[in-house]
């Protein structure tokens, strides 16, 4: 079968696809490319498997798995090739070059007797699916932009106790560059903080939820990660009413102080909220109705940990993404970073580990975290870590 456009063989994974090129220069930019593929989400594909393959472990069933915006076919196909149990997928893409492409690759790595590929709207696709029989245990949605138009139809077409996955490249809004726009688009009011990635991923959370509870459907965060241009997040869809219920009690509001870097939560959706900040009497900023809850399920992120070497991922920035997740899988809400801090006093920017080995000592609770590299979570209140950064930059021999 030809193809109206230049096409080169790339592996990834355990698998060999074609994607689409640009002539002058061969390259793959994805806002040119007359099919999607971007080789820069390689890595939000080797997690999704890696998720996959964890899932599996845990529910021990054969899979049917969707991927609606399939691009190229790439994702899908590596789930069908990499992940035991999957026993079929369904590939789609309102493309049309995009659906003739899918089913060449999947032709190519002789997967047509468990690949289908469709051609249409993906809320389309997803609706044909939300009937009982019918449903996915696994819906990856990995727009290029926001996933919230669909989230509705997503969370229809799962199975009870089915995962459904979600990508935003869309962070200028979730981090509060565009707050309208996050307002629209996820129900929830950003802040641009140093943390704001993290307020991002409990945003994306927040809706998914609310999404949810109107159908009378409840989530169980799993996983989520930030990483580059994009987030990430997996939930587990729990088809009950008052599942549902719960969920939204783990919905609230993040307030922010501007002046001395203090935060707190606010829990419940329709909570009252304070407008001073108990520190310096500084106004609050807020943010939300977000997730205050659990960012990591902590069986599922260790059977991920075991499943790694299994799927042949040991690939360097895969495990230091799983190794600082790992520090923070128990970690307080939001985080603190030192150079931040450190230029809003005038102060001399520490070594992380040594304010971390300081508040350790001190009796709370401190880790890393791989939302920021400079950035530290703990329990400590935010005049504390000030503090603390103050005597490390004028004597940091005593907390050596």
């Amino acid at each position: 079968m030809s193809l109206p456009f230049p096409t080169e063989t790339i592996k990834e994974g355990a698998v060999r696809i074609l994607v689409p090129t640009l002539k002058k220069p061969r390259t793959h930019i994805p806002s040119k490319l007359p099919v999607f593929y971007n080789p820069k989400m390689e890595l939000n594909r080797d997690i999704a498997v890696l998720s996959l393959r964890a899932y599996q472990k845990m529910v021990g069933r054969p899979l049917s798995v969707c991927d609606p915006m399939a691009g190229c076919g790439v994702r899908g196909i590596r789930f069908a090739t990499e992940v035991s149990g999957v026993e079929r997928v369904v590939m789609n893409d309102l493309t049309p070059e995009a659906s003739i492409l899918s089913a060449l690759n999947v032709k190519r790595n002789r997967l047509s007797n468990c690949i289908t590929v469709e051609n249409m709207d993906a809320n389309l696709l997803l609706s044909l699916h939300s009937s009982p029989g019918r449903r996915f245990d696994f819906i990856d949605v990995d727009p290029f932009g926001s996933p919230s138009p669909f989230l509705d139809s997503a969370v229809r077409a799962t199975v009870d106790g089915g995962l459904v996955a979600l990508t935003a490249t869309d962070t200028a809004p979730l981090c509060g560059v565009r707050p309208k726009a996050c307002l629209r688009k996820y129900f929830g009011k950003p802040l641009r903080t140093e943390y704001c990635h993290e307020l991002a991923v409990r945003l994306l959370i927040s809706c998914l939820a609310i999404t949810a509870a109107r159908h009378g459907l409840g989530i169980k965060v799993l996983f989520c990660h930030s990483t580059n241009h994009y987030i990430r997040v997996y939930a587990r869809v729990v088809r009950s009413k008052s599942g549902a219920n719960e969920t939204l009690e783990n919905i609230g509001y993040i307030l922010h102080c501007f002046n001395c870097f203090h935060r707190e939560l606010s829990p419940g959706i329709a909570s009252i909220l304070k407008s001073k900040c108990d520190e310096c009497d500084h106004r609050l900023s807020v943010a939300g109705p977000l997730w205050l809850k659990n960012l990591f399920s902590k069986k599922f992120f260790y059977v991920m940990l075991q499943e790694v070497e299994n799927a042949g991922l040991g690939k360097k920035r895969l495990a230091r993404i799983l190794n600082a997740i790992s520090a923070e899988i128990d970690a307080a809400p939001t985080y603190y970073v030192i150079d931040k801090i450190s230029d809003r006093f005038g102060l001399q920017t520490p070594p992380k580990k040594r304010i971390l080995t300081a508040l350790i000592n001190l009796g709370y609770q401190a880790s890393p975290t791989h939302f920021n590299y400079r950035g530290i979570k703990t329990n400590a209140s935010a005049k504390l870590v000030k503090n603390i950064i103050e005597q490390a930059s004028r004597a940091p021999s005593k907390l050596q």
